[in-house]
């Protein structure tokens, strides 16, 4: 990706050995006996270094067999700190979470947050877990959340609903969240909480490939009113930039020939120009 106005908050990181488990048996289920997961850091910088700027997330889902550890994100962040932003991941179940969550942040350098309930087995909205969103919210960094269904088998799919951060959003109103996939398949659920939150956000990546569900997910957020709080996202490695770029520049097609409403180009173009960096508050000393 060249375009060095765009800024993609969504974007992983799977270095060798980092994937297998119940995440990869699946994976390989529903794409192929073949199906690796492997992208190193000059792969992903091969990609983003043209663009104007990433965050970068690390996935500590041990429950699912994925663990991308902070210290692999934040030394590749390290290295292009005008532009990555690396989010910490860390497992709620562990006692030790805050703690760890904290030196991740004060001494690794990482800025955010990536939670997945249904990859990490744990249900957001139980007050054992209030403490990992208490120093979140004290260390002044956003949560992303993946909130949303996978196709991996033992997930916990009734976690994963986007009114679950509902409870947390109103303990830590300062909080700033960002729910991503647009809580897909439950969109409605997603711009309702976002709409009900000031300081509550979602991205659009990873439904490219699905024009439908895309374009039904981006009318609730009109017809919501929250079109100015979608950030732009890829998913990358599972979409690239450009390829969500493109898909949703065309997300109209479903529209032609119908009386169907159409998405405002305007209201795409924004998404995709977002300053995400200065909106989450990223890009500070």
């Amino acid at each position: 990706m060249t375009d060095g106005r765009i800024f993609d908050c969504h974007t992983h990181l799977f270095g060798d050995g980092q994937v297998g488990g119940g995440f990869l048996a699946d994976a390989r289920r529903a794409w192929g006996d073949g199906y690796e997961l492997i992208v190193r850091p000059d792969e992903h910088w091969r990609q983003f270094g043209g663009c104007g700027g990433a965050i970068v997330l690390a996935f500590n889902c041990r429950a699912s067999g994925v663990v991308v550890p902070d210290e692999y994100v934040a030394a590749y962040v390290r290295e292009h700190p005008d532009k990555l932003f690396g989010f910490s991941s860390v497992d709620p179940r562990d006692r030790d979470a805050p703690r760890k969550l904290e030196r991740a942040v004060k001494e690794l350098g990482l800025r955010g947050l990536k939670l997945a309930p249904i990859y990490q087995h744990f249900y957001p909205d139980r007050k054992k877990y209030f403490p990992l969103y208490a120093k979140a919210n004290e260390l002044g960094i956003p949560i992303l959340w993946h909130q949303g269904t996978s196709f991996v088998s033992g997930g916990y799919l009734d976690a994963s609903r986007p009114a679950m951060l509902d409870p947390i959003a109103r303990e830590f109103p300062q909080l700033k969240m960002i729910v991503a996939h647009l809580g897909h398949p439950w969109h409605g659920e997603c711009a309702a909480l976002v709409r009900k939150h000031p300081n509550v956000y979602a991205d659009m990546s990873a439904l490219g490939s699905r024009p439908w569900q895309f374009y039904n997910a981006m009318m609730h957020a009109i017809e919501y009113g929250i079109a100015d709080k979608v950030l732009f996202g890829s998913d990358f490695p599972f979409f690239t930039t450009s390829q969500t770029v493109v898909s949703f520049r065309g997300i109209n097609a479903l529209a032609e020939g119908t009386r169907l409403p159409r998405i405002p180009e305007e209201t795409i173009e924004r998404i995709i120009h977002r300053p995400t960096a200065e909106l989450l508050g990223l890009a500070r000393g």
